[in-house]
């Protein structure tokens, strides 16, 4: 068996097919790229019974991954996060499958670490030395980190508003980073004007392949604690949406195998009152949606204006009979505060909007009762400091401890 049965990349909207053993940005008619795996040979060598006695990270998935050779994988033990049970919360809200796919304890802190071990790897093993990115924060922390375990230079540009914790990720990584008094559609003109003079390596969301091969992994480690069944729901929260194009992605790879039944979930993607693009194009049946003016949310990592992937997003969507939903901050930060007081998890923002978004939901009746309903968790509340207030007593020595 071959380590990965990746065969090309082909672009969505005019089918052209390139080179995986090239470097690869956006097809010629500016649509991002996806891989393409022999997934009919694969098939043939390749079972659930495979993945007995491999490692409990992401790799263990590796002939559906896109990294040819594996001494070229960067890795620090990223994947296989927990599914749990969400009872609690799920109680108070009416469902009694919830469960929370939880990425908060990936390393960096959040799910972006997939896409960075996919993408860092196959940049390694493309000979790229260079990369350069925009983010809201997390992304860029990931992508730094990982860069600098595979000996890559790293050039990030991150909004002033970002989380000063991904900033800080940043520095110390030792990566070139710059701040912008903007949000991330100015950050990336500046990535892209830094990629046209230098000749550097554009690893901004969607404009390379590989992000979304590691983001993909949540589907297939979802099917697989499941026992290879599929729940009824899955929400995410989207911002530039790789997460939920990768999830849709894996499982229509995981059906084609004969893994899981052709039947997938329905994909809700989950956006800030403050920030929903995707939503509005979903409201008006649209195919792709249009920039998000003065665009401001608690939930930082989903503030984008503009997914450059929105139709794959949407597309997504549509065909599994999803749908999309905005939250507003007030009732997201009250689900984060919920859900910690309930379930004892301390979960980011975004993650905390998925399951006020399942609680809406089932409200309406769109989620039904016995579903079994799954929210993507995609990052530590650790790393957002800010959304939380509290004022707690100080007490002298000796002085007995204030009970409520």
């Amino acid at each position: 068996m071959k380590f990965s049965y990746i065969t090309h990349l082909h672009c969505p909207k005019c089918q052209k097919e390139y080179r995986y053993d090239q470097i690869q940005q956006l097809c010629e008619c500016g649509s991002p790229l996806l891989v393409d795996y022999d997934l009919q040979e694969l098939k043939k060598h390749w079972t659930p019974s495979s993945l007995a006695g491999r490692g409990h990270d992401l790799w263990r998935y590796h002939e559906l991954l896109p990294v040819v050779d594996p001494d070229n994988i960067v890795t620090l033990g990223e994947g296989m996060t927990p599914l749990l049970r969400m009872d609690r919360i799920g109680a108070t809200m009416g469902i009694d499958h919830l469960w929370m796919k939880d990425e908060g304890i990936i390393p960096t802190g959040s799910f972006k670490a997939r896409g960075a071990a996919v993408g860092v790897s196959k940049a390694k093993e493309l000979g790229v030395s260079e990369l350069a990115m925009p983010t809201n924060g997390n992304a860029g922390a990931a992508w730094a980190l990982y860069a600098a375990r595979a000996g890559i230079k790293a050039s990030i540009v991150m909004p002033i508003e970002a989380p000063v914790i991904t900033r800080n990720e940043c520095a110390i990584s030792g990566a070139n980073l710059n701040l912008v008094n903007g949000l991330i559609s100015d950050a990336g003109k500046i990535v892209a004007q830094a990629v046209r003079d230098h000749g550097l390596f554009d690893a901004s969301t969607l404009k390379e392949p590989y992000r979304i091969e590691g983001k993909k992994t949540m589907g297939l480690e979802i099917a697989e604690q499941l026992n290879w069944k599929v729940p009824d729901v899955i929400l995410y929260p989207t911002g530039g949406g790789v997460g939920i194009i990768g999830i849709y992605k894996a499982l229509k790879e995981l059906a084609e195998l004969g893994w899981i039944s052709d039947k997938l979930p329905r994909l809700v993607a989950v956006q800030a009152a403050g920030c929903a693009p995707i939503v509005k194009a979903w409201e008006e049946r649209k195919s792709s949606s249009e920039f998000w003016e003065n665009s401001e949310t608690a939930a930082f990592g989903i503030n984008v204006p503009k997914a450059l992937g929105d139709f794959l997003v949407l597309e997504a969507i549509y065909a599994t009979d999803g749908c999309a939903i905005a939250i507003d901050d007030a009732s997201l930060l009250q689900e984060q505060a919920d859900i910690a007081r309930l379930e004892g998890a301390f979960i980011c923002p975004e993650g905390a909007a998925t399951f006020s978004a399942a609680r809406r939901l089932r409200e309406s009746g769109w989620i039904k009762a016995g579903e079994t309903v799954i929210a993507l968790n995609t990052g530590s509340g650790i790393k957002y400091p800010e959304t939380v207030q509290v004022e707690v007593p100080t007490l002298e020595p000796g002085e007995r401890m204030i009970r409520e």
